[in-house]
């Protein structure tokens, strides 16, 4: 048996959101500053700079699948593994983790206690792969932790040349299966847009895209029909989401 006292229960704490086993939880006020460091926190914090954290009640589901050095502290009946089903499991995921950039093994914790992962400046989002089609390819670098029961995959591109030629990595994470994913994203919820597309295409100057569903086909292309014609635009080459689906875009990089 255990008592948490003066985690979600601070009044310097609020409960941003609830979604499966997570919680995400936000310190309205940096209050461990100094004299010389106060200026800096004051208007961090006026610009909504705050610490935030993810909470796992294990209790909730059959197991979580963090990022690597993403756990801060544990409690009750909890123990991590490596997640590793085998040796092929193990080579899988080594060339999955290489071509996408993701660190190769995830650790996975599994019990009925509290895991609480280690405090982030970024915006944590929280999505249920259910509601984009049971499939999800993530942006580079956004992953923070998910419900082990979610398949983790390596999504290629549709065309690998112009992929190289905009100087884009072939490789993306993609996320399958019933259940919900949490994200380190540099911008909050409130300002993302989420654009479905019916059997079109949304055409993207730029790495803005935070995630998108699986079934879309996603290339690199020119922006205009012709060299000619995107050099006059001035935006040369563009990430083009075509298909039936979600698309979630952050306003900035």
């Amino acid at each position: 048996m255990y008592t948490i006292k003066n985690l979600t229960d601070n009044r310097n704490v609020k409960v941003i959101e609830e979604k499966g086993p997570f919680t995400v939880i936000e310190f309205q006020k940096d209050l461990s500053v100094n004299p010389a460091s106060a200026i800096n926190v004051y208007y961090a914090n006026e610009m909504n700079i705050r610490k935030r954290q993810l909470i796992c009640n294990m209790a909730n589901t059959s197991g979580v699948t963090v990022q690597a050095g993403a756990m801060q502290w544990m409690l009750g009946d909890v123990a991590a593994t490596t997640g590793i089903k085998g040796v092929g499991d193990f080579f899988g995921k080594a060339v999955r983790g290489k071509v996408t950039g993701e660190t190769a093994i995830k650790p996975e914790y599994v019990g009925n206690g509290i895991l609480v992962l280690e405090p982030t400046y970024k915006h944590v989002l929280m999505i249920n792969v259910a509601e984009w089609g049971g499939a999800i390819v993530l942006d580079d670098g956004l992953f923070l932790a998910c419900e082990s029961n979610l398949k983790h995959k390596a999504v290629m591109r549709s065309n690998v040349s112009s992929a190289v030629a905009g100087g884009e990595g072939l490789f993306n994470l993609g996320i399958e299966g019933n259940g919900v994913v949490a994200l380190e994203s540099p911008c909050p919820v409130d300002e993302l847009v989420e654009i479905e597309l019916q059997n079109d295409v949304l055409k993207v100057d730029g790495n803005f895209v935070v995630a998108w569903s699986k079934n879309l086909e996603f290339t690199v292309e020119r922006s205009g029909k012709s060299l000619i014609g995107s050099a006059a635009s001035g935006e040369g080459l563009v990430n083009v989401y075509r298909g039936t689906g979600k698309v979630l875009m952050a306003p900035v990089l």
